[in-house]
């Protein structure tokens, strides 16, 4: 059964559910990407590694997170070209969590690579380096920075009713970049991730939603029946 939203499933920012969506999604990225790659590149799954520590009473409970994202290396010589990063719930609302996002990006900056950044979240403090002052309203982002304008931000955005967009994501810079349909990776993973015998429709999100967003999701769900 296909997702009962026309984009991002908001369900899935459930704690439970993320680490799974997380290391799908970027695994159907990645399968989608691999075939569009020249022997100019090769593409490889990584990970990052940090531990989320609270306290609970008297005693430190100490909380292992994994991350995956992609990069894009230049096979002659190894060098970072792009790096395609996903942003977590951890990133946004725990300190060491963002402080791994932000060292990978301060990393894949000092390599002077490229850098696409998707934020599929509407909780936390967004990770973004631009002011949203003047520009419409998002639910969704990807973000590319190119290694060649560093400071220039191309955005791709959506809202919780709309579908996920297609972007470009950037390779050498005497190559002409890729396109990558991001709602065609998420129904992917969606499908291929079982999410729909893994979510219960009957109870609203844990995520926050504006009072128009509730409406409409409670609506949607009911006209599908799932409630």
């Amino acid at each position: 059964m296909p997702s009962p939203f026309p984009g991002m499933d908001p369900y899935l920012e459930d704690e439970a559910l993320w680490p799974v969506f997380h290391h799908q999604i970027v695994m159907c990225l990645y399968q989608i990407l691999l075939p569009g790659l020249v022997d100019r590149y090769r593409a490889r799954v990584n990970q990052r590694h940090y531990v989320i520590e609270q306290a609970l009473f008297t005693s430190v409970i100490r909380d292992e997170r994994h991350e995956d994202f992609i990069e894009i290396r230049q096979r002659s010589d190894g060098r970072l070209i792009t790096l395609l990063d996903v942003v977590s719930p951890a990133n946004k609302l725990t300190q060491a969590g963002r402080d791994a996002y932000l060292a990978k990006r301060e990393e894949s900056k000092k390599a002077k690579a490229n850098l696409v950044e998707l934020d599929l979240l509407l909780q936390g403090q967004p990770t973004l380096e631009y002011s949203r002052d003047g520009l419409p309203d998002w639910d969704y982002a990807v973000t590319v920075t190119r290694a060649t304008q560093p400071e220039r931000f191309e955005i791709y955005t959506t809202t919780l009713q709309k579908k996920l967009p297609r972007f470009r994501l950037p390779l050498a810079s005497d190559d002409r970049d890729t396109v990558l349909d991001l709602h065609a990776a998420f129904t992917r993973c969606y499908d291929q991730g079982g999410f729909a015998s893994k979510i219960d429709y009957g109870i609203e999100p844990t995520t926050p939603l504006s009072d128009e967003d509730r409406k409409w999701l409670l609506d949607l769900l009911k006209q599908q029946k799932l409630r």
